[in-house]
């Protein structure tokens, strides 16, 4: 499946943020671009690569 990306001409500047939210059941790590409506993405916590994964 091809996402649906396009390029906002507009934008003049991205503003992402991470955050964890836990419930009951399990945690989920979130990136989210807040300057654009539906860009998010959302994954367990145990899934999540942590920082030493990228080094």
């Amino acid at each position: 499946m091809t996402p649906n990306a396009t390029a906002n001409i507009g934008a003049t500047r991205a503003e992402v943020m991470a955050s964890v939210d836990s419930s009951s059941s399990h945690s989920e790590f979130i990136i989210a671009d807040i300057s654009c409506d539906e860009a998010w993405i959302s994954m367990r916590v145990e899934d999540a690569p942590s920082l030493r994964d990228w080094a």
